[in-house]
């Protein structure tokens, strides 16, 4: 059985942390690429650390599926709509509403409750900070939960397995294949239009794959191919990547899609690796501190960006230093600063947990 600490799953929490410190380093790995030549040092360098984190939001997607889809645990619609999903409402038109205002303010505005207001009502239109599509996204996947609670609840084995099969097929290998091949699957591509096979696309296979792996165990065969998959997922989102943008003389990004074959690999072997390989301390206080880095996940995502911009505002990006040192110290720094943020936030009386 897999290990608790004070209730929480040990190796979620060590994943959400691991994640979190990820998906910043992602944005400040890729924040610079445009900026530099293909091909260039530079840009290998941008491309290795960014190619290596593609895994972090499929592993988020995943890590809310193992409790949100978790039928052992009881989610009536009252509190699914009222706590889940305000809560990420809020969190999505108030932050929105910061950012919008912070971005005014650094290139030179003044800030006024109107334009607080009027960037919340932007918010509610879809416009919004780039990071923040991931909010829209969740309430998504939370409207559908009960839906996929219940095929959960009554699946086998060998229904989820025909599900993922679907969800691959249609949502990822396909999708791909018309990227890197437009003329030579055009046929194809009538089918899969024609076929129009909603369920099975977009995040709902990562959702569902994290109850998966929380709630059946996985054989060492199985294991070590998902870990083969994997590594080579990882090589050719990096090396594929770098290979097409040569060619091209730009970024080619198929290879980044987060519903790329070799994403979806990478991102299933890290979930596995991290259940089945990777331990938690005994040592109590190192515990605490991993569970304390995990409530606050959400809470570090929301902040982080704020950092990144007052950074680039005051002239510092992965390329004032060699990109090899600022993309792992920058994020360093902004994790550390976007944490302390997150913390002082949720200890606000009432609504502290709601914006964390």
């Amino acid at each position: 059985m897999a290990q608790k600490i004070d209730g929480r799953l040990a190796y979620a929490d060590l994943l959400r942390a691991f994640a979190t410190l990820a998906v910043i380093l992602l944005h400040l790995a890729g924040s610079q690429m445009g900026a530099v030549a293909a091909g260039s040092a530079a840009w290998r360098t941008f491309n290795l650390y960014d190619g290596l984190v593609r895994w972090c939001v499929p592993v988020f997607v995943m890590l809310s599926g193992m409790f949100m889809l978790d039928t052992k645990r009881s989610l009536p619609l009252t509190k699914l709509l009222f706590h889940n999903c305000l809560r990420v409402l809020v969190c999505l038109l108030l932050w929105s509403g910061i950012y919008a205002v912070a971005s005014y303010m650094l290139a030179g505005g003044r800030f006024s409750w109107e334009g607080l207001w009027q960037n919340i009502l932007s918010a509610l239109r879809g416009n919004t900070h780039y990071h923040l599509w991931f909010l829209y996204m969740i309430l998504g996947l939370y409207l559908i939960t009960p839906i996929l609670r219940a095929f959960c609840d009554g699946a086998n084995r060998g229904d989820f397995h025909w599900f993922f099969l679907l969800c691959f097929l249609f949502a990822s290998l396909l999708p791909t294949a018309f990227r890197l091949w437009p003329n030579s699957t055009a046929v194809i591509q009538v089918w899969y239009d024609r076929l129009d096979i909603q369920l099975v696309m977009g995040y709902v296979g990562y959702y569902v794959a994290g109850y998966y792996l929380r709630e059946f165990v996985i054989g060492r065969i199985a294991e070590a191919v998902i870990y083969v998959l994997g590594v080579l997922g990882a090589v050719v989102t990096v090396w594929g990547t770098a290979a097409l943008s040569r060619q091209a003389g730009r970024l080619v990004d198929v290879f980044y899609g987060y519903f790329s074959p070799n994403v979806c690999a990478f991102s299933v072997a890290v979930v596995v690796l991290f259940r089945y390989v990777l331990g938690v301390s005994e040592e109590r206080s190192r515990r605490q501190r991993l569970s304390g880095v995990a409530r606050i996940s959400f809470g570090i995502y929301l902040v982080h960006d704020l950092f990144i911009m007052l950074l680039r505002f005051w002239g510092i990006t992965t390329l004032t230093f060699s990109p090899v040192a600022s993309v792992p110290i920058l994020t360093a720094v902004v994790f550390l600063c976007s944490f302390a943020v997150a913390w002082l936030i949720s200890k606000i009386p009432f609504v502290g947990r709601w914006l964390t």
